[in-house]
């Protein structure tokens, strides 16, 4: 668990390297061993020239033991306040040792393992920049709770600290070196050894600077710990940021503050109080089991299916050089692979990589790209006209305007050209796949990988299976798909898969909203109190309402040829009003919910008062708020009724990463599971006898309910 070596000068070197894991991590086993170590090392302190804190993994210690943490309750904040503390008890004694206590940092060390290097003396790293350090721990909803957040402000002082740990920023040994938190750099394992003995020779009896006489906090004034400008406008712009829906970073903020105007142990306590009441909390549940767990297990390629070798691709056809088919040709050719860039000219073509130069110019000005870098990205994009420019391609992807027959064409054109086994895929956003691969003449191999704009940012690929795609096919998209660095979510093939389909919930409810005389500002306002990233009017101009309006034309001439009916939804009055009645489609087309008057922010087009504005109309806040996220959640439960979407974690990841649901819920599904299946039916109720039957309770909703069973 821990080795202790004790060498014949008196250093001690404490191994960490925890059995049968792949890293160390702070749980039970860990927090015993510790306890013993330094126990021990108390007992012969005597004999004892130094400590050298140390790994046996790849990685120097991966943080706390989050499986723990999303069992405890709040009925056992008391219990976890002990643990914490008991914990911080056993660092702080070695950090009082009396003796030099240096970490010989090995590999990655965030969150508790970062904690464990600020409790020593000095600290030393390799230097390679794959080695990540930091305290990330707000990004779970959580806060450094084995005294990183007291230990870094003491370091730093309070300004400088604050964007380290609200920010949750993960820095390279470089950087690390340059804030002044590690003490130098070594090139490998025996001179990081080397650096570290050679420190404890020169600092036989070292001492912490907060724990000398006369210490003072640096930046601290006479009249508080940091300037009070500092003071004063930080929290308002920790709150503008967000919103009040994260209660992690305001937590930090107040720790930091509050610790640094106390002694170290009252520091110490006033952190572990704060840690309890994230950690029992339901965000950092929510964040922990959808972006530790749920987001590991898409790492790990738990939805791709078993037995089929992995592919690497090495050339790729994007049909059609537009935004988003340049986007991808981008992302590609980022990662090495040879992206034919088709359209109906050469010139077309020329366009779009053109576009990609100007975005990858902006990176290389801003120095977050190097030049060689932009060029080997150009390089490896090829402008094409002629389909035969495409052979040899082993994935070809059409990213053309959204209409069948428009597809149908370039597929059939483009297909013959695919290497053996090649695939072929439609980046449709509404389309249903197997429809698509009708004009394909191996639907096997015919599978829907949906990319959001901008593609070089937006993290997240729907990939749709179409009623005859291969487990091959869908392995091989997925190997893409993590091949260009993007997380994949698995769905069925249906109209709007799941994000569309899931985020037309949302534009259209805040149409309806409108509609009943809801004042604009208060709904884009309701929006943005609950976490989403922009309101459901200011996205409907951005996505271009007259797109929107073609895309349910398709569909309405789609289910007439089945023989179904069009799904009403009151939105829908208030869209087409705008676009055939106002002539007001969007941005690109002038103008729509907002107006965009040249060289001024966007505003609201003053008549939308007057046009949709009704007097005595004054809904309730709450059910402004619950309307936004309710709507998208029953649709998501909809879908995985009908096996559109198999997975809670397919469903949690895509709402987050794809469409912006607000990630403090922890998806579609876990915010359900958040207010809880019986609590969530009763209030979907409540909503559908208000604003009608789209927010009826799905009969999957009221089976779990019944059951009180969560989605897992």
């Amino acid at each position: 668990m821990i080795n202790y070596e004790k060498d014949a000068s008196g250093v001690v070197t404490l191994t960490i390297d925890m059995p049968g894991q792949s890293a160390n991590v702070m749980n039970a086993q860990f927090r015993d061993a510790y306890a013993q170590a330094v126990q021990r090392l108390e007992a012969e302190r005597e004999s004892i020239a130094g400590v050298i804190i140390t790994s046996g993994k790849k990685t120097f210690f991966a943080g706390g033991d989050l499986n723990s943490l999303l069992a405890v309750g709040p009925d056992e904040k008391a219990a976890l306040f002990e643990r914490a503390s008991a914990m911080k008890a056993v660092m702080r004694r070695l950090e009082l040792l009396g003796r030099p206590v240096v970490a010989a940092i090995n590999g990655t060390a965030l969150g508790g393992g970062f904690e464990i290097c600020l409790a020593c003396h000095a600290r030393f790293v390799l230097n390679d920049s794959k080695i990540a350090l930091g305290l990330p721990e707000v990004g779970l909803g959580l806060l450094p709770g084995g005294g990183g957040i007291v230990r870094l402000v003491r370091m730093l002082g309070l300004e400088a600290a604050m964007p380290l740990l609200v920010d949750g920023t993960q820095f390279a040994p470089a950087r690390a070196l340059e804030l002044k938190l590690v003490d130098g750099l070594a090139a490998d394992q025996a001179g990081l050894m080397q650096q570290a003995r050679d420190w404890i020779a020169a600092n036989s009896e070292p001492v912490q600077s907060w724990d000398r006489k006369g210490w003072r906090l640096p930046g601290a004034t006479a009249q508080a710990p940091a300037s009070m400008t500092f003071l004063r406008t930080a929290p308002v712009l920790l709150m503008k940021k967000t919103r009040g829906c994260y209660p992690a970073p305001l937590a930090i903020m107040s720790a930091a503050v509050e610790g640094a105007v106390v002694d170290f142990d009252a520091a110490s306590r006033i952190e572990s109080r704060h840690f309890v009441g994230l950690a029992t909390g339901p965000v950092a549940k929510n964040l922990i089991s959808t972006f530790f767990f749920q987001m590991n297990e898409i790492k790990s390629d738990k939805g791709r299916p078993q037995g089929v070798a992995s592919a690497q691709f090495k050339r790729v056809g994007i049909l059609g050089a537009g935004m988003m088919g340049a986007g991808i040709a981008q992302v590609s050719a980022t990662r090495g692979i040879v992206s034919v860039l088709k359209d109906v000219t050469l010139e077309q073509a020329q366009k779009g990589k053109a576009h990609v130069q100007q975005q990858l110019d902006k990176r290389v000005a801003k120095g977050s790209l190097n030049a060689a870098k932009r060029d080997a990205i150009l390089a490896a994009i090829v402008p094409a006209a002629d389909a035969a420019d495409l052979a040899g391609c082993e994935l070809i992807i059409e990213a053309v305007f959204e209409n069948r027959e428009l597809k149908a064409k370039v597929t059939r054109e483009a297909e013959p050209q695919l290497a053996p086994g090649g695939i072929f895929a439609s980046n449709t956003s509404t389309l249903p796949i197997s429809g698509l691969a009708d004009a394909s003449a191996r639907p096997e191999n015919f599978i829907g990988l949906h990319f959001f704009s901008p593609v070089d940012r937006m993290p997240l690929v729907e990939v749709i299976k179409g009623k005859k795609t291969s487990p091959q096919t869908l392995a091989h998209a997925l190997d893409y798909v993590k091949q260009i660095g993007k997380t994949p979510i698995v769905v069925n093939d249906a109209r709007g898969f799941l994000t569309s389909r899931v985020f037309g919930t949302f534009t259209k409810e805040g149409a309806a909203m409108l509609g009943e005389g809801v004042p604009a500002a208060l709904i884009e306002n309701a929006a943005l109190s609950v976490g989403m990233p922009v309101g459901p009017l200011a996205v409907m101009d951005e996505t271009s309402m007259a797109l929107t309006m073609s895309v349910r034309r398709q569909t309405a001439s789609d289910l007439a040829a089945e023989g179904k009916p069009l799904p009403e939804h009151p939105g829908w009055a208030v869209i087409e009003r705008m676009v055939e009645g106002f002539k007001r489609p969007g941005r690109a087309g002038g103008g729509g919910f907002y107006d965009y008057p040249t060289g001024a922010p966007k505003q609201l087009w003053s008549a939308l008062a007057g046009e949709f504005g009704k007097p005595g109309v004054d809904l309730p806040w709450q059910d402004l708020q619950d309307r936004i996220l309710y709507a998208q959640s029953l649709e998501a439960v909809r879908a995985m009724q009908e096996g559109v979407i198999e997975t809670t974690r397919d469903a949690n990841i895509g709402s987050i990463l794809g469409i912006g649901f607000p990630r403090w819920t922890g998806g579609v599904l876990q915010y359900i599971n958040m207010v809880g299946t019986r609590r969530f039916a009763e209030r979907a109720a409540q909503l559908a006898a208000r604003y009608g039957e789209r927010f009826a309770p799905p009969q999957l909703l009221l089976d779990k309910a019944e059951r009180n069973e969560r989605f897992v």
